[in-house]
């Protein structure tokens, strides 16, 4: 193969990895522009997992045997089958030598290195029950440390790889290792973005997307979306007792239950939003799922060392909460029964639609701002006090007026 077209093979790889945009696409670019670049017939892409001593593969490309997928996600091999991962790269790198590639045939050993570093018989006897000739193994570094494998396969009739292929392997590996590196970066900087780094969970940003996708799957084909939101109650006199070190503890304990609860709901985000305010976002569970998730959520909340509960509202597409065209709406259903929760100091979580004031007060938001912390930031307009059924339902059994609503709920919440 020629200078320029191994040149033209490198640019290709380097810009495939480049264009992609998660890790599987990443790791298909890396086997596949390798496997072209070699004249290969097959292709993969491995990672060392140390801490389980053994080789992941991330990836087949090619012509695949019948035990072999795409994106395995179970395909591993101990690296006591492979050692020149733990051995061969490491003594090489020891001696002052560079970690190149190596070829390997169905026939045995080659030592086309002249170092009489023997082959192993996993590698050898892979080759022969899938009906490969010979290939080249070019190992991925990283930060000084062997990260994986790069794999390119030529079938039994085909020429083996030469001294040649694998020089031209190493090349390959490093440009594979500079992508990789490039991803983890990438997708580093996206968990960063998406998590709240107090406690692991998710953020408003992530929120955000989710809940945006959710309502346009509900408005295409009715798909239950619900929105749990909740306010862990006492965190300011932790914080002022205690100090801010107790008070995020408090907070990563409250996290972690949260995450908890959420388990209960298949698929569902649970997130900080900020503050002393979390969130569950689901997609798909029926909405007593959801109210059973967030009974449960109360309860463990309750049991908090230091914490005094939590204030909990529920919004949800599956019950009686009339039109939801935008997050924003079932944003702010799911605020006003959190809302409702703070002001009664309620055990229970409080549910849009199943109490009868908390739609009224969504609808009726304070007239100077539309964001939904409106609900505390300002009291309701008059008219918006006036409409506002008893707590307790149309009956006007218990509870307090609706101007003692609002005040209960802002005193609750300087608590």
């Amino acid at each position: 193969m020629g200078e320029d077209v191994r040149l033209r093979a490198v640019v290709a790889l380097a810009q495939a990895m480049a264009s992609a945009h998660t890790p599987r696409e990443t790791w298909r670019a890396a086997a596949l522009g390798a496997r072209n670049a070699l004249g290969g017939s097959f292709a993969a892409l491995s990672m060392w997992e140390r801490e389980l001593g053994r080789l992941k593969v991330l990836v087949n490309e090619g012509a695949r045997a019948p035990d072999e997928e795409e994106f395995p996600d179970a395909e591993t091999y101990p690296v006591h089958q492979f050692s020149e991962i733990t051995e061969f790269l490491h003594e090489r790198w020891a001696g002052g030598g560079e970690p190149n590639a190596w070829v390997e045939t169905a026939e045995g050993p080659d030592a086309l290195d002249g170092q009489g570093y023997a082959a192993l018989r996993g590698r050898v006897a892979a080759l022969r029950r899938r009906g490969r000739g010979a290939c080249v193994v070019a190992p991925i570094v990283m930060h000084g440390r062997a990260w994986g494998e790069l794999y390119v396969a030529r079938p039994v009739g085909a020429p083996v790889f030469d001294r040649h292929d694998a020089d031209f392997a190493t090349v390959l590996a490093a440009v594979v290792a500079a992508g990789i590196a490039q991803t983890e970066r990438l997708e580093e900087v996206r968990r960063l973005a998406f998590t709240d780094p107090l406690t692991g969970l998710a953020n408003r940003r992530a929120v955000d997307m989710r809940l945006d996708e959710a309502v346009e799957r509900f408005l295409a084909d009715g798909t239950v979306v619900s929105l749990v939101v909740c306010d862990l109650n006492g965190l300011k006199r932790v914080n002022d007792t205690h100090g801010h070190a107790v008070g995020d503890r408090l907070l990563e304990r409250f996290g972690s239950v949260l995450s908890y609860c959420g388990a209960m709901l298949p698929g569902a985000l649970a997130a900080r939003l900020g503050g002393d305010e979390f969130c569950l976002v689901s997609v798909g569970p029926e909405a007593d799922e959801v109210v059973a998730a967030a009974e449960e959520l109360c309860v463990r909340a309750g049991d908090l060392e230091l914490g005094e509960g939590v204030a909990c509202g529920v919004a949800s597409t599956g019950d009686p909460i009339g039109p939801v065209q935008s997050a924003r709406r079932l944003f702010r259903l799911a605020d006003a029964a959190q809302y409702r929760a703070k002001a009664a100091r309620s055990p229970k979580p409080v549910v849009a639609g199943r109490d009868g004031t908390v739609v009224a007060l969504a609808d009726h938001p304070p007239a100077a701002s539309r964001d939904r912390r409106s609900f505390r930031d300002a009291p309701p307009t008059p008219a918006a006090l006036a409409e506002l059924p008893p707590p307790g339902g149309p009956s006007g059994e218990g509870g307090p007026s609706g101007a003692d609503e609002v005040e209960g709920a802002r005193g609750a919440e300087g608590a």
